[in-house]
């Protein structure tokens, strides 16, 4: 009797996309689909698409037509959340908040979690700031934390609550070269250990290469897709950005975390 082959439970499906910003088409007929357990990086130039692309897979931009399904289910996306860690360029605060590291990291926790003990949640917390090498920085006010710091307890928030998806929109913007290493090397080794999905725009083409499994590469359509060795090529790079000068980090506006990521 033949045996049945398996179908992939894709993590993320989008058939089709297309997103208006205001009159402006910013993402163009886009699809693709992420398996789960690996590490996709979007790249393009400054205007692309890419963050408009990411924030309408959040739900925080509604899409003009096309579809997105995320874990091949049929619930609502506000039941999905909870599911989906997000980590965006700038996370916009005031730096004299007395609001310790602790604290922040405890945001993360959901409501079924804040029923348990005070004792319980700690460890939830202080596990959290454990793996990204922060404990010592527990009783800090965010306000004194460094780029690359904060990133990373940003990082934490996202842990103290099992995810599939985490999501980083040019996470490492403003992280100078020595953070943005620590924090791809960290990153990377806790999505083996969670076998976490990972979605992220970049503009460091050399952590996308030795990173990434694949790469989309956006100029409001789906230029390219594939692994890095097959996308990141000098011609296709001189296609989409219409140079062989390395990308830059571009800017947009700051961002606060949503509601139930």
């Amino acid at each position: 009797m033949p045996q049945k082959l398996s179908i992939p439970q894709f993590v993320v499906t989008v058939n089709n996309l297309s997103v208006m910003r205001g009159e402006y088409l910013a993402v163009d007929n886009v699809s693709f689909k992420l398996l789960p357990g690996t590490h996709t990086a979007i790249i393009g130039p400054n205007g692309a698409g890419k963050s408009t692309l990411i924030k309408t897979i959040l739900g925080l931009v509604q899409a003009h037509s096309g579809e997105i399904k995320l874990f091949n289910a049929s619930k609502p996306f506000k039941k999905l959340k909870q599911e989906i860690g997000y980590i965006p360029q700038k996370f916009s605060f005031e730096r004299t908040f007395p609001l310790t590291v602790s604290e922040l990291v405890g945001l993360g926790l959901n409501h079924q979690q804040w029923w348990y003990s005070s004792k319980r949640k700690k460890e939830i917390i202080d596990r959290a700031l454990e793996q990204v090498h922060l404990t010592k920085q527990a009783k800090q006010k965010i306000g004194t934390l460094s780029g690359g710091e904060l990133k990373r307890i940003l990082l934490a928030y996202c842990l103290v609550v099992p995810r599939r998806l985490l999501v980083l929109d040019e996470a490492l913007a403003g992280v100078d070269a020595t953070g943005e290493m620590e924090f791809a090397a960290l990153l990377n080794n806790l999505k083996q250990e969670h076998n976490w999905t990972i979605l992220e725009v970049s503009h460091d083409l050399d952590l996308v290469s030795k990173y990434c499994d694949s790469v989309i590469c956006l100029n409001r359509r789906l230029l390219y897709q594939g692994s890095p060795s097959t996308t990141l090529t000098s011609e296709n790079l001189l296609h989409i950005y219409g140079s062989l000068v390395s990308p830059t980090c571009h800017h947009h506006e700051p961002s606060r975390l949503p509601e139930s990521f």
